[in-house]
């Protein structure tokens, strides 16, 4: 991968994983637990959070070629995916695919097993991360471009992890204006990212259409 890639990668995985957007939810989940507890909820997070990514980097190739579906129509779908969720945050509107729908919620307070479902799963890799991990695996050269993805991967997890532990500090320095203003920006980024991937998806599965726009 060169460099513009990844920093396409890059900016794909702050948007859709970006830990101060998700800080509200994981204050209002952990609402009445004490630091201690925190920490230890947002070290399992991390921890899930890195083997899901890694599971899925390593293994989400094979999964989709048992399906039949090759990388460029995986890529098609996965960026209306991200362009679903990037309107929803340019709108101000709940990401039912990333936060749990309504029901869900109602329930996230009785799940015992809180730090995977429903913070590392949807919140953190949902469907728009697994489809963003996927696709850019598929794109990558060899090692190298697997090692480069996961070293994203990993400094966003790290800035995660680093959120996380000190959210209840970092959570009363946050104004909602500013998680407004963040959340805008992520999504006009992501819809971009979103936009690139659905048109070089559609040129590779439909060649007639690059040949028709030259």
């Amino acid at each position: 991968m060169d460099y513009g890639e990844l920093a396409k990668a890059f900016g794909a995985f702050f948007a859709i994983m970006n830990p101060f957007v998700n800080l509200p939810m994981f204050l209002a989940l952990t609402n009445g637990y004490s630091v201690g507890q925190q920490r230890t909820l947002a070290v399992k997070i991390v921890i899930f959070s890195a083997l899901m990514s890694a599971v899925i980097l390593l293994a989400g190739q094979q999964i989709i070629s048992f399906f039949g579906i090759s990388v460029d129509e995986f890529r098609i779908a996965g960026g209306l995916v991200l362009a679903s969720i990037a309107w929803s945050m340019l709108h101000g509107g709940s990401i039912a695919s990333h936060h749990g729908n309504s029901s869900e919620q109602g329930q996230m307070q009785d799940l015992s097993s809180l730090a995977f479902y429903p913070i590392t799963f949807p919140m953190i890799v949902g469907p728009g991360t697994i489809a963003t991990l996927i696709i850019y695996a598929g794109h990558s050269q060899g090692l190298e471009g697997l090692l480069s993805l996961a070293a994203i991967v990993g400094a966003i997890l790290a800035l995660l992890f680093f959120v996380l532990f000190f959210a209840s500090q970092i959570g009363k320095v946050m104004s909602d204006t500013l998680r407004v203003i963040t959340t805008r920006l992520m999504g006009m980024i992501l819809l971009a990212i979103a936009v690139d991937m659905v048109a070089a998806g559609l040129v590779k599965v439909l060649p007639g259409l690059a040949n028709a726009a030259a």
